[in-house]
């Protein structure tokens, strides 16, 4: 017993030392500084992962601004300077910013690679969302979502509303509910029902239900994501492979079809999937399955924050009240509980830049996503005052949240101010500055360049609906108005929004309007 241990002991060292030896990576000349990190294959990744942004300030200053980490077996190039960032965009001869998308999109929902290149499939999938996201198509997802919030707000959760009655409930519980529910009906429909159907009543309660069993297999899948995205597979996590799996038989073709008001974005990718994929009916599936992740998985804890720091401010509370109420004036809309739901289309919508300064400011405090981009060959990378060789198959990272979080360009910035992205006049603020320059990259929780999230303007818009209906509909508070701000759930950074590390307690009523 004691030689097989002391044999598998010495194994271990020997393969440690042999990749100490021979398995690192060596900095060539022309190379951004390297780290390696001292476990075999992580590198670094532990350490990252503990707290990202202080990783990379302490490399940052470590290095300057540009430098190599061994990241899971990826080596990758974190590029600091604002300045520089343009230097990342126009590289689209030598950088693909597809390829990583598109294998973590394959990895984590289980479908075949949607990359053209491979033969699955001939849809150019970034130019269907932007078709179906954007333009005439945004719209009509305005005018759906306005409709299905108050929906929900008002009559799917009418057993907890009585007038006159608190109710008490976890705010992120809250968002997460009323957004997922809301998203789902507009992007997946409703079942169909006559509304002469006698059991109309009990039959929407059936499908909520199955709406809010999908969201729990949502929540149970986008716990191990970020362990997806670092390659671990499924089968490892077989609840959340269950959850998957449940979420994929829900919008399997045949049942879509059952369902009526399908979005354009939906509608569209069913037709392009029987016709331009060679997918089983699960993959085509799964392939909805990440439009739904994608829908959900920022907007909700961007939705959480937004109301979160609303609460904890009176100051925004009031400007944000009043702006709605302007707005709602201005377009003759009355606010009443008689059925009769309010109605704001997108230049309304537009028409509220407070609204707009307070997601902003709140997604700058919860974003923590990663701009990737893989080189598709040896080059030089031609940045403003320097140039470094980038090897074939590295990442070249931007990590958008040593931007939002310096001081130098934002005064204070660990402290929520609502009127931060507005200027003098009260209009939309563009003009941020760093070491006396103005910088064209100062605000990226949506990505940017040709990558820049398609869906980004309905994300923003439905935050704001939302806030403008429970701003008019609902007297909110905090249960505890001296609660301390939550802390961000690390694990999920390079993804997007964060995720709060507890729920906090808040509590509704319904206006006596």
């Amino acid at each position: 017993m004691f030689l097989a241990s002391w044999l598998w002991g010495t194994a271990v060292i020997l393969c440690c030392v042999s990749w100490l030896l021979l398995g690192r990576r060596r900095r060539r000349q022309g190379e951004p500084p390297l780290e390696n990190g001292f476990l075999p294959y992580l590198g670094c990744a532990l350490k990252f992962g503990a707290n990202p942004l202080e990783f990379l300030r302490e490399k940052q200053k470590k290095h300057g601004h540009i430098f190599t980490c061994h990241v899971a077996g990826k080596y990758i190039h974190f590029l600091t300077d604002p300045f520089s960032y343009h230097a990342l965009m126009r590289q689209g001869k030598h950088l693909d910013w597809k390829k990583f998308h598109f294998a973590t999109s394959a990895k984590a929902f289980g479908h075949g690679s949607i990359d053209p290149a491979e033969g699955n499939t001939t849809e150019n999938f970034h130019q269907t969302f932007i078709r179906t996201l954007q333009g005439n198509a945004l719209d009509a997802l305005i005018e759906a979502m306005m409709e299905n919030l108050q929906y929900v707000m008002l009559q799917s959760r009418t057993p907890k509303l009585q007038s006159d009655t608190w109710v008490t409930e976890g705010l992120y519980t809250f968002c997460c509910q009323v957004m997922f529910e809301s998203g789902f009906l507009t992007l997946f429909g409703k079942e169909f029902h006559s509304n002469n159907d006698k059991n109309l009543s009990s039959k929407q309660e059936t499908e909520r239900a199955h709406i809010l069993n999908a969201l729990e297999n949502f929540k149970e899948f986008d716990k191990i994501f970020p362990a997806l995205v670092a390659g671990l597979p499924i089968h490892l996590f077989k609840s959340a492979h269950s959850a998957r799996e449940k979420l994929g038989e829900a919008l399997l073709h045949k049942n879509l079809v059952k369902r009526d008001n399908l979005s354009e974005l939906v509608t569209l990718r069913m037709f392009l999937n029987d016709t331009l994929s060679t997918f089983d009916d699960m993959e085509k599936a799964k392939t909805h399955v990440a439009v739904l992740w994608a829908s959900q998985a920022n907007t909700i804890p961007a939705t959480f924050w937004t109301l979160f720091y609303l609460l904890k401010s009176p100051e925004a509370m009031r400007a944000a009240t009043k702006e709605v109420q302007s707005v709602l004036e201005s377009a003759e809309e009355s606010i009443s509980l008689d059925g009769k739901h309010i109605s704001l289309n997108r230049k309304q919508l537009d028409n509220m830049p407070i609204l707009d300064s307070i997601i902003k400011e709140a997604m700058r405090l919860s974003s923590a996503s990663m701009t990737f981009r893989v080189a598709k060959e040896d080059f030089t990378l031609h940045l403003e005052n320097d140039f470094y060789n980038i090897r074939k198959d590295d990442v070249v990272a931007l990590y958008p949240q040593l931007l939002h979080f310096d001081p130098e360009i934002y005064a204070d910035p660990l402290t929520f101010k609502y009127d931060r992205f507005l200027n003098e006049r009260g209009e939309e603020k563009t003009d941020f500055y760093r070491n006396g320059r103005k910088l064209k990259y100062y605000y990226m929780p949506f990505g940017t360049g040709i990558a820049k999230c398609p869906g980004r303007l309905f994300a923003v818009h439905e935050i704001k609906q939302f806030l403008a209906l429970i701003l008019s509909y609902f007297e909110i508070e905090l249960v505890d108005s001296n609660v301390k701000c939550p802390s961000l759930d690390q694990s999920r950074a390079g993804l997007g929004i964060l995720q709060p590390s507890n729920d906090i307690d808040f509590r509704y009523r319904l206006k006596c309007l």
